[in-house]
């Protein structure tokens, strides 16, 4: 069921996502994975479009294939921490989000760089809390799997109610002795850092299943989701979080919902078909498509012609390498085999368009009116608060959003003409801190 709000306006982030084969590294325009003049243009570019964060992707161990570093990928992934800091000195206005392990980090030392971050930026820190509990990563952190998959979401939830505790421990112009003991943490310490402006980093989360939704609707302050294609699928999962806070003592419009998203624009709609097909062509080149159907295939296709038929042989049944995740989205690989054969041969189809036909396609194509339209029904219909968008080539692909879309949003008043807060919370409407909050506050309107 929609939740009409006629006068809601569009959120915009921007994830940088790092290593992936949905940006088009391939091209001459592409910027460098790690130089700082790749941040520098896309941040600057989002802040003159008025968007409210720069949210900044991380791994804590490059990808592999097949035992190797994947070199089709971009390789390299620097501290968004560090990166964060770097920018928040070229930047007035704009949100800086973090995406920080609550698994191989402490609570005591995260927290107290979050809030540095959060303090050198006059209030605009976010974190995005996520969980791990592989082997393949832990081994960076000589540990290997030591988390049972069972406990992630409690270590995180206990991680994050240290980090606020310690954020909240400064009272009167000194630290108070924060200590917690429970099944994951022993702590005692004194805070080193005092309140931002905003009084916490905002935190995000992005877990999708029961147990994520369950996390998010008791800790976080935005959801990053998946769900940035489909209206229908999008709705479904904003009242179900809707569900979740009201069943957590939380008002129902308390956490901001920003799914991760893709736009492709073309001024002219006779022209959306074939810009589109151009992005998708960039995002699968020869070399990733013969990467990616070789994870069904369980080995190296890298002899064959990827404008070529499929491999004739049958795949190999291999377990589903935790290293690059699943292209085969848990199905069996000679069915898929089998099903992928008789899409090739009904459609004559190459073993790099089937890699392209079998993926789905993510997020908006069309004219900037067009896109426009369609972004402002999904915030007014209650699917969702705003977007993270994804540019499929960096650091130039954010020019189109913002000389295109974002003026055609503001047209239809579904957009902020300027910033008219310093905060990253106030920029996102957010109430005060959950642990801030006063007795009978939590059903307070949020902020504007």
């Amino acid at each position: 069921m929609s939740v009409l709000r006629p006068d809601a306006q569009v959120h915009f982030g921007v994830f940088f996502q790092g290593v992936n084969h949905t940006t088009i590294w391939s091209d001459p325009q592409s910027g460098s994975q790690i130089d700082f003049e790749t941040f520098r243009k896309i941040i600057t570019t989002a802040e003159r479009g008025l968007f409210d964060a720069f949210f900044l992707g991380e791994g804590l161990r490059l990808r592999e294939q097949q035992g190797k570093i994947l070199d089709l990928d971009i390789a390299g992934r620097p501290d968004a921490i560090a990166q964060l800091a770097a920018l928040a000195g070229i930047t007035e206005h704009i949100g800086l989000v973090a995406t920080q392990n609550t698994t191989y980090n402490e609570p005591g030392d995260l927290a107290r760089r979050l809030a540095g971050l959060d303090i050198l930026s006059d209030g605009r820190a976010g974190w995005n809390a996520v969980t791990t509990d592989n082997a393949w990563t832990g081994e960076n952190f000589r540990r290997g799997g030591f988390l049972d998959h069972e406990l992630r979401y409690e270590r995180a939830g206990q991680f994050i109610q240290a980090a606020r505790a310690i954020w909240d421990s400064w009272e009167n112009g000194e630290p108070t002795r924060v200590q917690q003991s429970t099944s994951q943490f022993d702590i005692e310490l004194d805070a080193t850092l005092p309140r931002s402006a905003q009084g916490h980093p905002v935190i995000f989360q992005a877990g999708d299943s029961p147990q994520g939704r369950d996390f998010a609707a008791a800790n976080a302050d935005v959801i990053f989701s998946r769900h940035g294609t489909h209206f229908d699928e999008a709705l479904t999962f904003a009242n179900d979080i809707r569900s979740r806070l009201r069943k957590a003592g939380r008002p129902e419009d308390d956490i901001k919902i920003l799914p991760g998203t893709q736009i492709v624009l073309a001024e002219n709609a006779n022209e959306v078909e074939e810009k589109e097909r151009w992005v998708r062509e960039g995002q699968f080149t020869g070399p990733t498509a013969l990467s990616l159907i070789g994870l069904v295939w369980g080995r190296d296709l890298s002899d064959l012609d990827p404008d070529g038929p499929l491999p004739a042989d049958d795949p190999v049944p291999a377990p589903i390498s935790a290293t690059r995740g699943a292209f085969r989205d848990g199905k069996d690989p000679i069915e898929l085999a089998r099903e992928w054969r008789a899409l090739a041969e009904a459609k004559n189809l190459s073993l790099r368009q089937v890699a392209i036909e079998t993926t789905a396609r993510s997020g908006f194509a069309g004219t900037p009116g067009q896109v426009a339209d369609e972004l402002t029904r999904w915030v007014r219909e209650g699917a969702t608060d705003g977007f993270n968008i994804s540019p499929y080539i960096v650091p130039g692909g954010l020019d189109e959003i913002v000389d295109w879309l974002v003026p055609e949003l503001q047209e239809r008043g579904a957009y902020r003409t300027e910033y008219t807060s310093t905060t990253l919370r106030g920029h996102l409407g957010l109430r005060e801190p959950l642990t801030r909050r006063k007795s009978g506050e939590t059903d307070s309107s949020a902020a504007g």
